[in-house]
């Protein structure tokens, strides 16, 4: 049977489909970004869209095609070392501070770099010689470009609020929220509950073992911090009061000159955020966001709360239904949250905890190179949970782990707050 008719397994038919459709979905993001756009680097922790582009297609070629497809020629072996993110069992990197200077290879090339992985790839996938743990790694692949396609658009965002210009990546801000409901807390009982991954769907390294770990009760807000409330505690002057900041908060403040969130401008005693939109009215309904783990510790203190760890966060959301403001909406922007008990715990803003990132009781990581994706990274950052309005749906679960450094805040994560139940 020729290998174009020979059946593919109903596994390898869904990983094909879900393939070429997160490979859509990045190149669409970037469809209508110039060569400029995709080339500028705006800080340090962050990565051109070009470089984006080209590391997720890195990752395909690298770790399935160059593994795994005999006879498999490198689109350009340079690539391997221009593309590299941080795994250091593959070899050198290129400095990620400077990926900014990478000119060439032009984006054109960039763009059929892809289409030749994209098209290299389906051809394995639909001749059904890629072993299962070949599989395993496209099925890695795939969610890790899902994370980039957040990260394109979190990165763009900050390279064009240092243009003056404040131009939008896209017209037409979403609708402004409607009414918003008053602060209100749902009690949990908490217990020894399970933590972490379960199941047979797809799971990070981090998501596991699947473990018991006991919760206090407590009370967690029905809705997370909106835009008006934050105001009211820069009003109050949260910002100028070091006994609401932990100590490396406070510093951070005062050496980065922190008056508000990040994305904020003050003119002529009105408040404007950029967004992916260009420059918008504040609206005080929708979530706060672009606040670093400092920024949220220190309203909490100030709302009388905390907040939760992400223990807590998981108990609540155990049984909630993945639904919500994510990227398939179009709006890239977060939205009112509706009002019903727990409402938005996936989607609009990533939420902050007060859990340090690091390994559940017996974590191992995954063997081989992409045994660096995260386990290399448990030390000196918080998880946050939930997803945001520019994750993509089909990636976000209960047990994700999100995971960044305190003074973070170009991402959009924001607040909840929890109480202890006395």
């Amino acid at each position: 049977m020729p290998l174009e008719s020979r059946p593919v397994p109903a596994v390898s038919r869904d990983l094909v489909s879900r393939f070429h459709d997160v490979r859509a979905q990045t190149a669409a993001l970037a469809a209508d970004l110039s060569a400029e756009d995709c080339a500028l680097q705006s800080m340090p922790d962050a990565s051109p869209v070009k470089w984006h582009l080209a590391h997720t297609t890195w990752f395909f070629e690298t770790f399935v095609l160059d593994a795994h497809a005999a006879g498999y020629q490198p689109f350009n072996p340079q690539f391997r070392y221009l593309y590299n993110s941080y795994y250091n069992a593959v070899g050198e990197q290129f400095p990620r501070a400077r990926r900014g200077l990478i000119s060439r290879p032009a984006l054109d090339e960039v763009w059929s770099y892809r289409a030749h992985v994209n098209a290299e790839l389906a051809a394995q996938l639909d001749s059904g010689r890629l072993p299962e743990a070949a599989l395993a790694l496209v099925e890695l692949g795939i969610q890790h470009e899902q994370q980039h396609q957040e990260l394109v658009l979190t990165d763009f965002k900050h390279l064009l609020s240092q243009n003056p210009l404040l131009p939008a990546y896209r017209e037409g801000m979403p609708p402004r929220g409607g009414s918003l409901a008053p602060q209100r807390w749902t009690y949990c009982a908490g217990g020894l509950i399970g933590i972490g991954h379960c199941g047979d769907g797809f799971a990070f390294d981090n998501e596991l073992p699947r473990h018991r770990q006991h919760v206090a009760p407590f009370r967690l807000a029905d809705r997370t911090v909106t835009n008006g409330e934050y105001r009211t505690f820069v009003a109050d002057g949260g910002y100028r009061r070091p006994e609401l900041w932990l100590s490396v908060g406070w510093d951070a403040v005062q050496q980065q000159d922190w008056q508000a969130p990040l994305y904020w401008r003050e003119r002529d005693n009105e408040w404007l955020e950029f967004t992916l939109h260009g420059l918008q009215p504040l609206d005080d309904t929708r979530p706060v966001t672009h606040v670093s783990q400092f920024e949220a510790d220190a309203y909490a203190r100030w709302a009388d709360a905390r907040l939760p760890t992400e223990f807590e966060w998981e108990c609540a959301a155990a049984h909630a239904e993945i639904e919500g403001n994510f990227i398939e909406s179009g709006a890239f922007h977060p939205g009112t949250s509706p009002c019903k008990p727990l409402a938005g715990l996936f989607g609009d803003v990533w939420e902050w905890t007060m859990s340090a990132y690091a390994p559940y009781p017996g974590y191992k990581p995954a063997p081989g190179a992409v045994g660096e994706y995260n386990g290399k990274f448990m030390s000196n950052q918080y998880v946050l949970r939930g997803g945001s309005c520019i994750t993509p749906q089909s990636h976000i679960r209960a047990g994700y782990r999100n995971f960044f450094p305190s003074t973070a805040r170009w991402q959009f994560s924001g607040i909840r707050l929890a109480r202890d139940e006395i």
